[in-house]
């Protein structure tokens, strides 16, 4: 693969838009106004923002910045625009100004024989850079449909996006370093801060899931340089994993000869240590573990919940499934809320890391219609027709309703 052109002198900084929102925001990030949405779930109205760099999208805080992608987006095609693609910070001091030729990355830690640091410059000249589609999805992604309700961020199903990232794999970084037998896990932090609460972003990988050969530094996403509010001027990049991996605005990777115990690993993003990753309402678990690969998906694009159809006319329904890894092998839709089932039809692969495409057609007569997608992985894993809970609200995977009229 031909090396992508340096850009030199780059400055990112975010500002730009119509007019700022006074006092909603952090300072030097400006924003226009546009609309707003009702969510279906208590309390969803939602203001729609364009950030710097970024179209309207559903503000769900502003400081940090929590905006979530109009799930109408998902049906223009499977790659997720840059402008559309959702953003989620945990601290309010985010960077607001970054000048990509001076950004550092540093290398090191007390299980490495040769620390070191490179520009993002020498990152992308110095090692083979690859590509990779892969699906970020937020760990709180749908943690609003929950019920009981469960606290926490309450976003819908937008928390998500697909792009094609370029980067270099870690493993190569890393074995400039000289891993020491002693290595267990390697820890990931950015240039955003910890004002209170759980402190500076700091996660965490074991070694042989960092040095896979799949986890990648990107600088790219789409073909042009990342985001401001995705981490600009590398991120990490964990496919199969939920984005709480995903470290925007990386600055330091330290290897290190134990676990690491940072707030951001435990006690937050957790989730029960069962096969179901889940309890019921009202109970605790017994035990946990940090959270780790999506679960498998489906989602219907084309029709919206409550959408009135022509009687009588083919209707074509097209929606998207992924999974953790293994690739989608089927989905199955029913019209009849689950009662019966048939074989969709899948669109190409981009890749066992992506959103796969898939359709179904059938000609409705008058009447309602439940329209339900079941994917099923290359492991034959799939999503439960009920929901399965769990405090935090994370990874739900439920099979999805859409209730359509025809008339």
């Amino acid at each position: 693969m031909k090396t992508p052109p340096i850009d030199l002198q780059r400055r990112r900084v975010l500002a730009g838009g119509a007019f700022a929102l006074a006092g909603a925001g952090l300072p030097g990030l400006v924003r226009a106004q546009a609309a707003s949405v009702d969510l279906p779930i208590a309390n969803g109205h939602r203001q729609l923002v364009a950030f710097p760099e970024k179209r309207p999208l559903i503000v769900l805080t502003s400081r940090p910045p929590q905006l979530e992608t109009p799930f109408e987006v998902f049906n223009d095609g499977l790659i997720t625009p840059n402008d559309a693609f959702f953003v989620r910070y945990h601290n309010a001091a985010i960077p607001t100004s970054v000048d990509g030729d001076k950004h550092v990355i540093r290398i090191g830690g007390n299980a490495v024989g040769k620390p070191f640091q490179l520009t993002v410059a020498e990152l992308r000249s110095q090692f083979k850079p690859v590509e990779l589609v892969a699906v970020n999805q937020c760990s709180g992604n749908s943690r609003a449909l929950f019920d009981p309700r469960v606290q926490g961020g309450q976003l819908t199903n937008g928390a998500m996006g697909n792009a094609r990232w370029t980067g270099v794999p870690l493993k190569d970084v890393l074995a400039r370093a000289e891993l020491q037998d002693a290595a267990r896990q390697v820890t990931f932090n950015g240039l955003d801060e910890g004002v209170m609460g759980g402190g500076d972003f700091v996660k965490a990988l074991d070694v042989r899931h960092a040095m896979d050969g799949e986890v990648m530094i990107a600088w790219q996403m789409n073909g042009q340089d990342l985001p401001m509010l995705n981490g600009f001027p590398v991120r990490l990049i964990v496919p199969g994993y939920y984005g709480t991996y995903w470290v925007k605005h990386l600055s330091e990777i330290e290897v290190i000869d134990k676990t690491f115990e940072g707030f951001w690993m435990n006690p937050a993003y957790r989730i029960p240590d069962n096969d179901c990753a889940c309890i019921a309402p009202g109970t605790t678990p017994a035990a946990t573990r940090p959270i780790g690969r999506f679960n498998v998906r489906s989602f219907i694009t084309s029709v919206a919940d409550g959408a009135r159809v022509n009687a009588g006319q083919p209707l074509r329904v097209r929606g998207i499934a992924f999974d953790g890894g293994q690739g989608i092998r089927e989905v199955a839709f029913s019209v009849d809320g689950g009662a019966s089932w048939r074989e969709a039809t899948l669109g190409a692969e981009l890749g066992r890391y992506s959103f796969r495409e898939f359709s179904f057609g059938f000609v409705p007569e008058r009447g309602a219609y439940d329209l339900r997608v079941r994917a099923f992985n290359r492991s034959g894993q799939s999503q439960p027709m009920q929901a399965l809970w769990q405090p935090a609200g994370y990874m739900r995977n439920v099979v999805e309703s859409v209730k359509v009229t025809a008339a």
